[in-house]
């Protein structure tokens, strides 16, 4: 299935976090935050600063969670991306 994000909408996929601490210990999924860090799969028509391709970072709690095909994926406006990672 392929996802085509509406007007000012961004489809954004999250980053892989670490599974260690910089210690050394294993952090189970139950006690991971939730991804603030994820590449731009696909943009809407009326998108202007953001790119497929660029890593962005976004506000913790924005945005709508969907998973296609065993992937997570972020719908977000473009107004919630608070910068673009160079």
């Amino acid at each position: 299935m392929k996802l085509k994000p509406l007007k000012d909408r961004v489809l954004v996929k999250y980053a892989e976090e670490e599974e260690r601490t910089k210690g050394g210990i294993y952090v189970p999924d139950t006690a991971k935050e939730k991804p603030q860090k994820g590449e731009v799969v696909a943009v809407g028509s009326e998108v202007k600063e953001v790119k497929k391709g660029n890593t962005v970072l976004f506000d913790k709690y924005s945005g709508s969670k969907v998973q296609v095909d065993d992937q997570d994926y972020l719908v977000i406006k473009e107004e919630d991306i608070l910068a673009i990672v160079e």
